[in-house]
């Protein structure tokens, strides 16, 4: 597979039919296509998009696409983004085309959503059990050379379970033994033993070929630089005592993964410091949530707060929704709510209103929570606030914003829809 491959399935998504089931679209736009839809460049706010609509920003999206492509080459890593965070091939092409290893993954579904596209390289950051879909990954294995999949393993039944599921197969599944990021932490091996021990079941397979080790620094408890450094520094040594005892004869590489969205940065300083093993080492960084960014969770905790030096990423959506009751003073509801918004981490934060074509900040505005489709507004003496006003909300947690969507308009800064994003969750 690959890009030539990727090509009709994503000419497919330009020749889908704009319909009922994409929301904040124009009315009049039923029965074009997505992609004469772009060529027509509408205006996201004078061309017929009703509200609540989602905007993403065309030009902080170039940006981050950008500014973490330079960020992984100068530290000498790999990376693989989590595609979980947007679910769209569209954006998973992009990131590819900026320099990404491949596209990191969670779960079956994603995965053949994934291969759909042409996607070649797959980090599958979960212990994968499911026989039906091992069985399928398997199939894919042994049509495809090209095709890579990197999975998770962390513990000895679930070595077990891999194996009865993929005996017969032609081509062994890579996998790498997950260390826990501590005691009450979520998935991976507790100790050094234990890995050990999990190590030792996949080559007592056929099936399994142990590739390397990983783990998620995101789920350190109680993290600080200091925790993150100290549990890196387990993983990166857990890398060397395999490479010392030969478990990874045999390989052309080691792959050694780890990398959320908020302690890349401690990554990459430990990573830099892998002594020099057996085989060359690919540091594989899995960070996702940089390609929107945010305006809440992940604006207060992205390592480029730290290290300012090396950019900033720019929160890329913006939520356009409309005020349809004013009722007092201090109180006002627009019509965008948990159907639209991401909710999950923080509530959205009031930036822009819109009235008659000019925009200013929306001063004195505060969202105080969320119905189901709508937004609680409370409004500061100095809010200036009418009902039919536009307002523009910043939105926390990219993952649970994208995933509200299955259609998103691609704006530019005048408000020129050049494109649309097309999710699969």
């Amino acid at each position: 597979m690959g890009a030539d491959t990727a090509a009709a399935p994503l000419a497919a998504l330009a020749a889908d039919r704009v319909d009922h089931r994409f929301k904040g679209l124009p009315p009049d736009a039923e029965g074009l296509t997505v992609g004469e839809l772009a060529a027509q460049r509408r205006n996201l706010f004078t061309d017929g998009f009703t509200t609540p609509v989602l905007a993403l920003s065309a030009e902080r999206l170039t940006h981050n696409l950008a500014l973490m492509e330079t960020y992984a080459a100068r530290h000498g890593l790999a990376f693989a983004p989590h595609g979980k965070t947007s679910m769209a091939p569209q954006l998973f092409w992009q990131q590819i085309e900026h320099g990404a290893w491949g596209i990191t993954l969670a779960v079956p579904h994603q995965v053949r959503v994934a291969r759909r596209f042409g996607i070649d390289r797959i980090f599958l950051a979960n212990e994968l059990v499911d026989a039906a879909a091992l069985r399928w990954i398997a199939a894919e294995l042994a049509a495809d050379a090209d095709f890579r999949l990197i999975c998770y393993v962390d513990s000895v039944r679930g070595v077990e379970l891999m194996d009865a599921a993929l005996r017969g197969t032609p081509r062994p599944l890579d996998v790498v033994v997950e260390l826990a990021a501590g005691d009450g932490a979520r998935t991976g091996v507790r100790t050094e033993a234990e890995c050990a021990a999990v190590a030792d079941a996949v080559a007592a397979t056929k099936t399994l070929r142990l590739v390397g080790v990983a783990g998620y620094e995101g789920e350190v408890p109680r993290a600080d630089p200091e925790r993150v450094h100290a549990w890196l520094h387990r993983l990166t040594a857990l890398a060397a005592e395999f490479d010392k005892a030969g478990r990874f004869t045999g390989l052309e590489e080691i792959v050694v993964s780890a990398g959320g969205s908020a302690w890349f940065d401690a990554v990459a300083d430990v990573f830099a410091e892998i002594p020099e093993l057996s085989l060359p080492v690919v540091k594989l960084l899995r960070s996702g949530a940089y390609v929107s960014h945010d305006d809440g969770h992940y604006r207060k905790l992205t390592p480029f707060t730290r290290i300012p030096e090396e950019g900033a990423l720019h929160p890329a959506f913006r939520l356009w929704s409309q005020v349809v009751s004013r009722p007092s003073p201090e109180q006002a509801f627009s019509n965008a709510g948990k159907r639209d918004a991401a909710y999950d981490l923080d509530l959205p934060e009031a930036q822009a209103v819109r009235r008659a074509g000019a925009e200013r900040p929306a001063t004195g505005i505060t969202v105080t929570g969320l119905s189901d489709q709508h937004a609680w507004l409370r409004t500061a003496p100095e809010a200036d606030l009418r009902v039919g006003d536009w307002l523009g909300m910043g939105l926390s947690h990219p993952c649970t914003s994208f995933d509200k969507w299955q259609l998103i308009p691609l704006v530019e800064e005048d408000g020129t829809v050049v494109d649309y994003v097309r999710t699969f969750f």
